[in-house]
C-alpha cells in the first residue's frame, strides 16, 4: 500500500509541476523576425505621428508619407476617409491645433501582419487624455490598414482600476 501511495504522490507531483512549467512556456512571447520588425516599425511611426513635437509639422508629414503609410491606406474609422493623403491632411491640421500633442505606449503586440498598440494620447499636457487602441495591418513595413477605438479618460471611475 505504501508503494502505491508513493507512486501516486510522485505522479501527482510530476503532473502538477508540468502544469506550471508548460504554463510558463505558454505565456512566453515569441515573435517571428517579421513580426518584430512590424512591431518596431509601428512603434517608430506612432512616435513620429503622435510624439515628435520637436519636428516641424511638415517634416513629420514628410516622414510619415515616405516611411510609414502606404498610398492606398485603408481606414475603418467612419470619420476618416481612405488613403494616405486624407490621413496626413487630418494630422497636419491636428498638429497646428494641438502643438503639444503627446502619447505613451502602454502595451504593444504583433501577430502575422497585424500590430496592436494600446496608447494614452493627450492633446495638451494637463488633459486627462484618451485611452486609444489601434490595430494596423502592415505591408512592406508600412501602415496599410487601420482599425481603432478611443475612450476619454474620465475624472472619476466607479472602480479602482486604471484604463492603462
Amino acid at each position: 500500500m505504501t508503494v502505491l501511495k508513493l507512486i501516486f504522490t510522485l505522479f501527482v507531483c510530476t503532473f502538477v509541476s508540468n502544469i506550471f512549467v508548460f504554463s510558463a512556456f505558454a505565456t512566453e512571447v515569441t515573435r517571428t523576425e517579421q513580426e518584430q520588425k512590424n512591431l518596431d516599425k509601428a512603434l517608430y511611426c506612432m512616435e513620429i505621428l503622435e510624439n515628435r513635437n520637436d519636428l516641424k509639422p511638415a517634416k513629420r508629414i514628410e516622414i510619415l508619407k515616405a516611411d510609414c503609410i502606404v498610398e492606398n491606406y485603408i481606414q475603418h474609422s467612419p470619420h476618416v476617409p481612405d488613403g494616405r493623403e486624407a490621413l496626413l491632411a487630418i494630422f497636419a491640421k491636428r498638429y497646428k491645433k494641438f502643438p503639444q500633442l503627446s502619447m505613451s505606449v502602454k502595451r504593444a503586440a504583433s501577430e502575422g501582419d497585424l500590430v496592436w498598440l494600446h496608447l494614452h494620447v493627450k492633446r495638451t499636457p494637463d488633459s486627462l487624455g484618451s485611452a486609444v487602441m489601434h490595430v494596423f495591418r502592415m505591408e512592406n513595413g508600412k501602415f496599410a490598414e487601420h482599425w481603432g477605438v478611443s475612450q476619454r479618460v474620465p475624472e472619476t471611475s466607479k472602480n479602482n482600476n486604471t484604463m492603462f
